[in-house]
C-alpha cells in the first residue's frame, strides 16, 4: 500500500486545503452555506481522494480516485475566481490561491498521464503473455481494452 503523505500531490492539496479554510472567515455570513460550503468541499476532495485513493487494491481505483481530485481542483478554480470576482477575497489572495491551484493541476496532472501509461503497458503486457487465450476469452477477462 502506498503512503499518501509522501506524495507530493497530496502535500501540494493538503497545504490547498489550509489555505481555503484560512480564507472562510473573510466570506460574508449569507455564502456560508454556498460558496463558502461549496470550496471546503472542493478542497477538501483533493487531499481525502488521493488518501482514499492510496488504500486502493488496484492501480486503475487508485487512478479513478486522483481523476476525482483533479476534477475537485477544477471546480476550486472556479469558486477561486468568483470570489476574486465578488470582491470577497484581494487580487493577493486571489493569486497566492489560484498559484497553488494551479501548480496541483499541473503535478496531478502529470502523475495521472504516468499512472495511465503504466496501467496501458500493464494491461498489454497481460495481453501478450497469456499466448493460449483466444482475444475473446482475454477481452471477457478484462484483459485486453475493449
Amino acid at each position: 500500500m502506498r503512503d499518501y503523505r509522501e506524495l507530493i500531490v497530496y502535500q501540494i492539496a493538503y497545504d490547498l486545503v489550509l489555505q481555503v479554510y484560512a480564507i472562510m472567515p473573510f466570506l460574508p455570513e449569507y455564502e456560508q452555506k454556498n460558496i463558502a460550503d461549496q470550496m471546503r468541499r472542493s478542497a477538501t476532495s483533493l487531499a481525502i481522494n488521493i488518501a482514499e485513493g492510496t488504500g486502493a487494491n488496484s492501480n486503475k481505483v487508485f487512478f479513478n480516485h486522483l481523476t476525482y481530485a483533479y476534477s475537485s481542483a477544477k471546480e476550486l478554480g472556479v469558486l477561486i475566481d468568483l470570489c476574486k470576482d465578488l470582491k470577497y477575497i484581494n487580487e493577493e489572495t486571489h493569486q497566492k490561491l489560484k498559484d497553488k491551484n494551479e501548480t496541483f493541476k499541473a503535478k496531478m496532472y502529470k502523475y495521472l498521464v504516468t499512472l495511465e501509461e503504466n496501467l496501458i503497458t500493464k494491461q498489454w503486457h497481460a495481453f501478450f503473455s497469456q499466448k493460449n487465450q483466444s482475444a475473446a476469452q482475454r477481452i471477457k477477462q478484462g484483459i485486453l481494452p475493449k
